[in-house]
């Protein structure tokens, strides 16, 4: 089933040094409009909405992916968020999957009845660009009361040591170049040596896209962005992992 994309606030305030060409600010410079404000939006009901049936518009086993215009734990979207955990837990037959670099919010921002594991219908991924983002943030992401994990490199730039991050419980990883005009460099062999650390941990891996700007062998390539994500799977070196269950499935 395609996934539903479902940004129920807009905007955002850069943190790091993986937010310098965010495709958000990129857009909305685009039409003149201020990426640094952050606003609820009009779909902020939208995994509620019914149809004239009264059949939810959203159909029952949809992924949603949640908030890919913002980071659900942006401090801005406090006022809101409690009702944004309400509907996910409502909508118990949809899977809710959302990124973030605020993960040192998560225990804040969580609501009072999300027990050892969360809801099991939500998914919450870590990204990291840098080494210095890795240390800084992996470590508390495992800590993190959550029975799925998925490590998101992107925009990565430059070569990251994952490995003693690489636990049972963190089910996979994603590399992806940068895109735009303004794009910082993708090694190759910087995806490559995350690929041999999942093989090595037995965690899956994804190339999701090349970036913009990819160096390989060291020869520099300028990517069309139409192409950025097929050329990544022309590579062909995704990795699948055979793992036991995440934490808590045994309580689904």
């Amino acid at each position: 089933m395609k996934s539903i994309i479902w940004n129920p606030w807009h905007g955002c305030h850069k943190l790091s040094a993986g937010c310098a060409h965010c495709y958000v600010y990129r857009r909305d410079a685009s039409c003149s409009r201020n990426a640094n404000v952050v606003a609820k939006t009009r779909d902020f009901y939208l995994p509620m909405r019914r149809d004239r049936s009264g059949a939810y518009k959203i159909p029952q086993g949809s992924e949603v992916d949640t908030c890919f215009t913002s980071d659900f734990f942006v401090e801005d979207a406090d006022p809101w968020r409690a009702e944004a955990w309400e509907m996910m837990k409502i909508r118990s037959d949809l899977s809710f999957f959302f990124i973030t670099k605020r993960i040192d919010r998560m225990e804040s921002c969580l609501p009072p009845d999300w027990g050892e594991f969360g809801y099991p219908n939500v998914s919450i991924a870590c990204t990291v660009e840098n080494q210095a983002m890795a240390d800084y943030r992996l470590p508390i992401y495992l800590k993190a009361p959550l029975r799925y994990r998925s490590i998101v490199c992107s925009p990565l730039l430059e070569r990251i040591d994952l490995k003693k991050y690489l636990v049972p419980d963190v089910t996979n990883v994603t590399a992806a170049g940068e895109s735009g005009s303004m794009a910082r460099v993708c090694d190759y062999d910087w995806v490559l040596d995350l690929r041999r650390q999942c093989i090595e941990t037995n965690t899956s891996f994804y190339f999701m896209q090349t970036g913009a700007l990819f160096r390989k062998d060291g020869k520099l390539y300028r990517i069309e962005r139409k192409i950025q994500h097929s050329q990544a799977r022309k590579a062909k070196i995704n990795f699948i992992a055979k793992k036991p269950c995440s934490k808590g499935d045994n309580l689904l």
